[in-house]
This record gives structure tokens, sequence and C-alpha cells, in this order.
């Protein structure tokens, strides 16, 4: 902002993760650039399909339905979103930690191919970052809380019990995801740590707050 810059973008150093920060300093999430890239390559792609990893936002799908794709929902890791990009022949996938791939770039990732599509969104729509991503992002996530936790299967299967009593809808696809109308969240396994890996988003602050502490309070009792 003392610059009077209209964004700032931050890479990893081989590239192939990268953040934007908006006009007002706010960095966003890795799920909000993959709602804008792929906002705008379905402007030239009709129709195309694009996956995204169970962390995204429910923004993201939402968004790739509005505007005429399919949205394919994946596990987190490269090496799943690559496998079945070729599968699906997706023409992107996105992740929440910063990783966008791109068909025709060989199902690679590219963070500087992302930023270029993201410039070219904001060129062509005469938009600031933060305006496109206000109609897009109307709801709260706890970004990823990591918990060391001894016998994770047996605590990930207690949650399981715990919310599927409350009517919740769960799914398996990569640890747990527990589904209601207004919120949700996933717990996953590290694959190189005693740790459990709680996301969790809701559609307003206050409730995010409150089912973040009660999911951690099961987790860590």
């Amino acid at each position: 902002m003392e610059q009077r810059c209209d964004l700032g973008v931050a890479f990893d150093g081989d590239a192939d993760r990268m953040f934007l920060v908006d006009e007002h300093g706010k960095l966003l999430g890795g799920d909000m650039v993959t709602a804008l890239v792929a906002q705008s390559l379905l402007k030239k792609h009709p129709g195309a399909t694009i996956l995204y990893n169970l962390i995204n936002s429910r923004s993201v799908p939402e968004l790739i339905a509005r505007d005429g794709g399919r949205a394919v929902r994946t596990r987190v890791g490269h090496s799943f979103i690559k496998a079945q990009m070729r599968e699906e022949n997706a023409i992107f996938g996105g992740e929440h930690s910063g990783h966008f791939y791109f068909r025709d770039n060989w199902y690679a990732d590219s963070g500087l191919i992302a930023f270029l599509v993201v410039l070219e969104l904001i060129s062509e729509s005469g938009k600031t970052v933060s305006e496109l991503v206000a109609a897009v992002d109307h709801r709260f996530r706890s970004g990823e809380i990591n918990t060391e936790v001894a016998d994770q299967q047996g605590r990930m299967k207690a949650i399981e019990e715990h919310y599927v009593a409350q009517g919740g809808e769960v799914d398996f696809l990569d640890g747990i995801t527990v589904s209601f109308p207004t919120w949700w969240f996933n717990v996953r396994p590290s694959n190189t740590e005693p740790l459990l890996r709680l996301n969790l988003e809701a559609d307003t602050a206050d409730e995010m707050a409150k089912r973040r502490d009660e999911v951690l309070q099961l987790i860590r009792q």
C-alpha cells in the first residue's frame, strides 16, 4: 500500500508455487488464485474440465460451474492431480498450496503461467485483484492447522462417528471430509509425520471459529 502497487507476487525457489497479494496488502489463498485462473481460462476454453483439490473453498467449484466449466474434485498432491488431469483431459488443476498445473505445459505446475493468466484477467476486466476476489469469495477458512496425534486412524474414526451421528455427509477421498450445508472440514494424516491436518470453511466468521474449535477439541482429546 505504501508504494501504491496494484498487486504483489511471490514465487518459491523453482517458481512452481505462486501467491498473490492484492492492492491492499492482503495475501490471497491458493484456492482463490485457482478460481481466478479458472475464470480466465474458461473464457477461452468454454466447457473445459478443471481440477481442484478437496482443500479448496467451495467457491472454486461454484465459480467453475457458473462459468460453464466442469469441476472435478481431487486428492491433495501433485502425483494424484497430474494423473487425474490426463484421465479427465483437464485443462487446468489448482491446489490450495499454490501449485497450479496446466495441460499445455505437459501437465506440470508453473507459478509463472498462473501469474500471467491472472494478469491477463486483471487487464481485460479492468478490475482490481480485490474486486475480482470479492465477487468469488464469500466464506471464511481456518487455514491448515496441524496437531501431533499418536493414533491418527483411531482419532479420524472417532471424528467420523461423531459427525455421522449429527447428520454430516462424509467421504474418504483424502482423509475424512465432513460436509454440512453451511460448513465443512477435512482432516487428513501427514504422510511423513505423526500429524493430523485440519482445514475448515464456513459461511460466517463466527461459525468458522466455533466449528474450528469444536473439531480441534475432538482431534486433541
